[in-house]
């Protein structure tokens, strides 16, 4: 199976590059699978429903989310309606719309496992063990018998957090990468299990920037540390990054991973 995922979109940016190119990477690169982690791609801030629709009508089999997750409120309602769109399993205590793992369907009939999970160093609160839940839901989906593949977002701050669920998830998952920091990592590989792994995908958006924001502000808070205004989104060219995956679909182990950057600033890759 080859299989795209992409890192987190980054306002309007980064939706304009998944609109003008995802439909063009789908064909040329023969996907049967792509994932998209959308949790910024509304003006920094959470994904809104239109703004998910924009994302799946360009080619997108799922998109994730992250600590934004409901920051659009429509969004409470909209997941409920939009079984494409997965949420971090272990968001929160007690009843969360939406669901934070689902097993799809690629093209051929064959079953993709997509699970999100929120890591807990350095972030604003508490969440829910991480690997405890991805734990369970790989149980429950073993690669190779239920599902031809598995796909694991870890939306985190710390690397090292990152790479211990990749190395947790090896041999079970086909592909464990990273999203939430918006910087592409250059530790792309295969596991020694099977499982294909990149610390963070970057993100979607223009790279002339602080993270994916307009950089007058958060240069003002870093030098001063005081604040003027609101953060917001650069809206340069933006570049896709993310990783790109092939499995076997007897085993669900990673056959091949390369690193995604197409358009704007940064250094370009892919498959070809």
């Amino acid at each position: 199976m080859k299989i795209l995922f992409l890192g987190d979109v980054m306002g309007r940016a980064g939706r304009a590059a998944v609109k003008e190119n995802l439909p063009r990477l789908r064909e040329e690169w023969r996907l049967d699978f792509v994932v998209v982690n959308g949790e910024n791609a509304s003006n920094g801030m959470g994904l809104s429903g239109d703004h998910a629709k924009l994302i799946l009508e360009a080619g997108a089999d799922c998109i994730t989310l992250g600590d934004h997750a409901f920051d659009q409120k429509d969004m409470m309602q909209f997941i409920q309606t939009e079984p494409r769109i997965i949420r971090p399993i272990n968001y929160a205590h007690g009843d969360v719309p939406g669901r934070g793992s689902r097993v799809f369907e690629a093209r051929g009939g064959r079953k993709v496992l997509v699970a999100q999970a929120l890591g807990q160093v350095f972030m604003k609160r508490p969440f829910d063990d991480p690997f405890s839940a991805l734990d369970l839901e790989l149980r429950k989906h073993p690669r190779g018998g239920l599902v031809q593949a598995s796909i694991i977002d870890i939306h985190c701050e710390a690397t090292s957090e990152k790479m211990g669920v990749g190395h947790f998830c090896d041999g079970r998952a086909s592909l464990v990468v990273g999203t939430h920091t918006h910087v592409p990592t250059a530790d792309t590989q295969i596991l020694p299990g099977g499982t294909a792994f990149q610390s963070d995908a970057g993100m979607c958006g223009d790279y002339n920037s602080v993270i994916g924001m307009e950089k007058t502000e958060p240069l003002r808070r870093f030098v001063t540390g005081m604040p003027k205004s609101r953060f917001t989104p650069a809206i340069g060219e933006a570049t896709l990054s993310g990783v790109y995956v092939e499995t076997d679909d007897r085993t669900g182990a990673a056959t091949r991973i390369e690193m995604v950057r197409q358009g704007g600033r940064l250094s370009q890759s892919g498959p070809l």
